[in-house]
Order: C-alpha cells, then structure tokens, then sequence
C-alpha cells in the first residue's frame, strides 16, 4: 500500500484556546495511529491563489491507517475539544 500524505488546511481560526487544547490530543493521537508529522504551522510563503493560513502535513502508511487514526477514540476526543474553534480542510493524496 502506499503511503499517503494529508494536507490540513485552516481556512479560520475562531479561538485559539480551543485550537490548543486540540493540539493537546490529536498529535499523540494521531501518531499513536501511525501518524508522522511532516510541517506544521503559517507558510513561509505563498503564490497565486495561496492564503497565509495554518498548514499541517503529516505522512501515514496508508490511507487504512489515516482513516483509523481520524476515527479513534481519542481524536474524536480532540476533535470535541476543537469545539468550532477553527475551519478546516483535510486533503489526502497518496505519496510518489
């Protein structure tokens, strides 16, 4: 199988102390699952229709594997801790 990598992009962030407490738990949760964080964080720098808005890339053995890691126990945790506190978009393309 492939390995696959998921681009989450934050199109907004409505609280910050959600977005932490988030952070808190999804990261050991996700790697827990496999998980490998690759970037994180503002881009350094942008082009044509590109926003200057959080990134994450992180790096799974398999589609399998992102798909058992988002719907664990313990992100959906996070994910109740996010609480609306920011929109986002998960994108998943398997790696060359």
């Amino acid at each position: 199988m492939p390995k696959v990598l998921q681009v989450v992009i934050y199109t907004s962030v409505s609280d910050e102390a959600k977005l932490a407490d988030y952070a808190v738990l999804a990261g050991p949760a996700m790697m827990a699952k496999g998980a490998r964080f690759l970037a994180r964080g503002l881009p350094i720098a942008v082009r044509e229709a590109g926003q200057k808005t959080r990134t994450v890339v992180i790096e799974w053995p398999s589609m399998e594997a992102a798909d058992a890691g988002y719907n664990s126990d313990e992100y959906q945790a996070a994910i109740k801790a996010l609480d609306g506190g920011a929109e986002r978009e998960f994108r998943y393309i398997e790696a060359v």
